[in-house]
């Protein structure tokens, strides 16, 4: 197999059809990652799929996936990748060494495989608290797509167990690794993005303090701005309340951090004045 070592280092194409074909080739291959949404948008899904079967020890073959990819027209873009995902889970459902299968996918080289892997964690039916357990790997992903597959992974369940999602979550927010500390702020916005709204959290944006405390001076900017969004994303429920927030967060911790945070989170509110 030839490497692709020279290629992992450069700037992704503006337009798709700007992708070299050496590229598109390795990244239909399974040999490497993304590196913007054109790259994502141009993979061919069906030779991806087939890619990352063999390597991780599944018959590229197989009937499950032969059907899944021929239906695969008819599902919107992202729906596509849910298909795939469970196609190949359904393929593991006998197979002899399906954990070692399961952690092929999970290190895989390509992060759209990563992805797949992902959504096997919804697919295992595990309770809450397991499913955090098995996402925490992905959470910490150096991909920012596999990253944001994590947190939208179990976004359905944290809304069906919120007390016990901001229980389990609060060592999170106290982790050495800025990742971690985002995916527990970002999976708990109350709207979020491409996702089920959080109702409770809308209508008391409060109960999430103890997540939301520990990050007011976090040093990440990638961290600031989830926590930031997250009061942005309260302000258009409870705007007293976030303003209320800002003002005592920024007297008591008047870093430029928190000032950061409190001036994006308050955007909305701030346009909205006369």
């Amino acid at each position: 197999m030839a490497s692709v070592d020279h290629l992992k280092s450069r700037k992704g194409a503006f337009r798709i059809a700007l992708i070299p074909p050496e590229v598109l080739g390795a990244l239909n291959g399974g040999l490497l990652e993304t590196v913007n949404l054109n790259e994502f948008l141009a993979l061919e899904l069906p030779l991806l799929a087939r890619s990352v079967a063999g390597h991780v020890g599944l018959d590229a073959a197989h009937e499950r996936l032969e059907d899944t990819l021929a239906m695969l027209a008819a599902f919107k873009p992202m729906q596509r990748h849910s298909h795939i995902a469970r196609a190949l889970y359904d393929m593991t459902a006998a197979h002899a060494e399906r954990d070692a299968v399961a952690h092929r996918l999970a290190t895989h080289a390509s992060d759209v495989a990563r992805c797949w892997a992902v959504q096997w964690i919804t697919l295992s039916d595990l309770p809450l608290a397991e499913q955090l357990v098995a996402v925490r790997r992905f959470a910490a992903d150096s991909h920012f797509g596999v990253r944001e597959f994590a947190w939208m992974a179990v976004r359905d369940s944290v809304i069906g167990s919120l007390d016990e999602a901001l229980a389990l979550l609060q060592p999170w927010v106290a982790d050495a690794d800025p990742n971690v500390r985002r995916f527990a702020s970002e999976l708990t916005r109350p709207r979020g993005v491409w996702c089920a709204q959080i109702d409770a959290l809308k209508a008391e944006p409060w109960l999430a303090l103890p997540l939301l405390e520990p990050l007011r001076a976090d040093g990440h900017r990638y961290v600031q701005n989830s926590v930031a969004n997250w009061l942005n994303d309260a302000s258009k429920t409870q705007p007293e309340w976030v303003e209320t927030l800002c003002t005592r967060w920024v007297a008591e911790s008047p870093t430029a951090e928190t000032r950061y945070i409190a001036k994006r989170a308050l955007r909305t509110l701030t346009k909205s004045t006369p």
